[in-house]
């Protein structure tokens, strides 16, 4: 950092992770060959890039602060495998790529998992904030069963590889991390007939988690342009209607959505 004169952005969510283990640890879950092209979301330093680009055919590395672009550009200089995007990755130009291993911000964790399940991949290696990490692979009923648990479900097979101390990270931030490695279920576990009703209905129902179903639709029929009268009538007429949302599995609120398609 004195080098190359750059202090963290908190706003961009700059924690480093600077410890050797779990950046081995990272590379060798993501079970790479030379003939995987990795994309890697927020580069840094290039500590990682250095380590995909030495097991995978090909690395794109996306770093949007322009500083540490400059930095990769002459750390990484001499590697033919690594092409580097300046920019957002989630308006950038990509290539196409089969497996993506990340130490992204915590703060785009959301925003980067729904942007990724909506990409063809093998495989995904990703570092997610400890609480974040927990409610992808919630149990049903649990404090931390919600909205992304059951679209992850939809999309992906969940695997934990176990937490990362915030030691590992430089500077320190709050919380612990959690190592995390995704599979696309190809088909999906159960058939929808239109995903963006099952995603409004699960955002939905989610706004009101212990409320019984009959009550917490209602707001997803209003939107439909359902009158309080047929809006109610509808509800009494749902499969699980006296259950709390809470206690519907991933598959009942496919069943849901398919009623209301």
């Amino acid at each position: 950092m004195r080098d190359y004169g750059v202090a963290p952005r908190k706003r961009l969510g700059q924690n480093f992770m600077v410890d050797d283990y779990f950046l081995d640890l990272i590379v060798s879950n993501a079970e790479l060959t030379r003939s995987d092209v990795v994309l890697e979301v927020g580069a840094g330093f290039g500590f990682l890039t250095r380590l995909l680009a030495l097991k995978a055919g090909k690395v794109v590395a996306v770093e949007v602060d322009v500083r540490l672009m400059k930095a990769l550009l002459r750390e990484l200089a001499g590697l033919d495998n690594v092409g580097l995007i300046e920019g957002d990755v989630f308006e950038a130009s990509l290539p196409i790529f089969n497996k993506a291993v990340s130490n992204p911000p915590f703060s785009v964790s959301s925003r980067l998992l729904f942007w990724l399940l909506e990409r063809p991949f093998e495989c995904a290696v990703l570092t997610f904030q400890e609480e974040f990490a927990r409610r992808l692979d919630a149990q049903v009923s649990s404090r931390d069963y919600s909205r992304l648990t059951v679209s992850t479900y939809y999309h992906a097979d969940v695997e934990p590889l176990g937490e990362i101390p915030k030691e590992a990270f430089y500077p320190l931030p709050d919380v612990d991390a959690a190592l995390v490695r995704l599979k696309p279920r190809r088909p999906p576990p159960f058939r929808v007939k239109d995903e963006e009703v099952f995603d409004e209905v699960v955002r939905t129902l989610f706004t009101q988690r212990n409320r019984k179903v009959r009550k917490a639709i209602l707001p997803f029929l209003h939107s439909q342009g359902l009158r309080e009268a047929g809006a109610v009538g509808k509800a009494d007429s749902l499969p699980f209607k006296e259950r709390r949302v809470r206690e519907l599995l991933p598959e009942d609120f496919g069943v849901l959505a398919n009623e209301l398609s």
